[in-house]
């Protein structure tokens, strides 16, 4: 079975980690299979990665989180961006056109901006077939009444569930993730098409929230990025400012 993360972030929107130190890290400190660069509104990050991919042993699912006028929305399995600010149906439906998979991300985020039960309801039944999962495990909420609704939620709408760590620093990839049959991100996409997939949360406590939300705030207030240093036969992250 493949392991997935689904929804990192790099410093092509607000991570503080570059797509390079990112797959390196999830190669070599991880034992996921496939990731995916999902960019606040940017497709950059995504399409740098797939460049970059061979060069490492993840497989690469390009994606974006689009912001709609309703709550965010994951793009997976997209080449082609996505403008922002479209209603949350018409944002979806432009995934589809692309040939893109859409998924309702952290609908109970208290911090972010997720999609509520009472829309998600309504648009199961008005567009069927539109939406292609909802994220129930968000490896970054501060507790676990959200992914819990989430995953309720999604039983409800008959929609798969899947995981992803919302990562925005290296240290917390790999917290949520989906597994799946298959290592590719092509298995990835047809066990997503299919609903034969498991979201999973690794067990973390309190205290590595904390270590991590600090770490973040530091990294991102003074202006520092994980990079990878390459030129010397042992790669490693280093700290640089933007």
């Amino acid at each position: 079975m493949g392991l997935a993360d689904l929804h990192i972030h790099s410093t092509f929107s607000d991570g503080v980690a570059t797509v390079e130190a990112i797959l390196y890290h999830a190669s070599t400190h991880t034992d996921l299979d496939v990731i995916a660069i999902t960019d606040h509104d940017t497709l950059e990050g995504a399409l740098l990665a797939l460049e970059l991919a061979p060069r490492f042993r993840v497989d690469v699912a390009p994606g974006i989180e689009v912001t709609t006028t309703e709550g965010h929305l994951l793009a997976l399995f997209v080449t082609e961006p996505v403008a922002a600010g479209m209603s949350f149906v018409d944002t979806a439906r432009r995934v589809r056109e692309i040939g893109g998979l859409p998924i309702v991300a952290h609908p109970f985020d208290a911090l972010a901006s997720g999609v509520g039960a009472r829309r998600l309801r309504s648009i199961q039944r008005e567009h069927p077939g539109l939406l292609a999962g909802v994220e129930v495990i968000n490896g970054s909420l501060l507790t676990p009444v959200g992914n819990a609704r989430a995953e309720r939620l999604r039983w409800e709408l008959g929609l798969p569930g899947v995981g992803g760590s919302d990562a925005h620093l290296l240290e917390d990839i790999g917290a949520g993730y989906a597994i799946f049959a298959g290592k590719t991100a092509a298995d990835l996409r047809a066990a997503l098409e299919a609903g034969h997939i498991t979201p999973a949360l690794r067990q973390r406590d309190s205290a590595f929230y904390r270590r991590a939300l600090t770490r973040f705030a530091l990294r991102a207030g003074l202006g520092l990025t994980d990079t990878l240093d390459d030129r010397s036969d042992e790669p490693r992250i280093r700290i640089r400012r933007a």
